[in-house]
């Protein structure tokens, strides 16, 4: 299990990489100083207290994200390294959300449960500003979610989605290194009638 420092500081290596193109210690502050990333560490703050069981410290930073910040993020969320609020103002993620490594969240985005059930976010997936992804599907590894798309299905690995409701405009390109795929063999014959018992 990282801990909590190493997350905040992947945290804010994200986003220096993500929004500045350098992940030095110069991007690293510059982050730091930008609007998101304290939203980025009252989160980690509030999911060390989860797994501390300090529930009601796990309340004061849940509540200080929406107060100070506008961004409401469930206290049972949970996202690997490299999560990236761009901006925070008007976030709604779920606390039952799963996100692997380097999810990128732009502003006015929702990542909500229907019927309690929440989406499952892979690596390296970005949703775009106002976006909203619903209920219980999978965004695949790679994958975006362009501005103001309503996701309600599976996203492929490495596909981008646009619209209401979205739907996939590009999906990965196979590797031109990548093997051809074998011919098919002829179709074996039947055995003639009778060749059985």
């Amino acid at each position: 299990m990282p801990t909590l420092l190493r997350l905040i500081l992947s945290d804010a290596r994200a986003k220096a990489a993500w929004c500045y193109e350098r992940d030095d210690w110069q991007g690293v502050v510059k982050a730091f100083l930008t609007d998101g990333t304290p939203a980025m560490v009252w989160y980690r703050l509030m999911q060390a207290a989860r797994r501390w069981r300090l529930a009601p410290l796990e309340m004061v930073f849940n509540r200080l994200n929406t107060a100070f910040c506008g961004c409401v993020i469930g206290r049972g969320a949970e996202f690997g390294e490299g999560f990236v609020l761009v901006h925070s103002h008007g976030v709604v993620i779920n606390g039952t959300v799963r996100g692997g490594r380097n999810v990128r969240v732009e502003h006015q985005v929702t990542i909500g449960a229907e019927k309690r059930q929440s989406p499952v976010l892979g690596d390296d997936v970005f949703i775009g500003a106002g976006a909203k992804v619903i209920g219980p599907i999978r965004i695949g590894d790679g994958a975006k979610v362009g501005a103001n798309a309503v996701v309600v299905h599976d996203v492929p690995t490495g596909a981008t989605v646009v619209g209401i409701p979205a739907r996939v405009i590009r999906r990965p390109q196979p590797s031109p290194d990548a093997a051809p795929a074998e011919p098919a063999g002829p179709t074996p014959a039947a055995p003639p009638v009778g060749a059985f018992p």
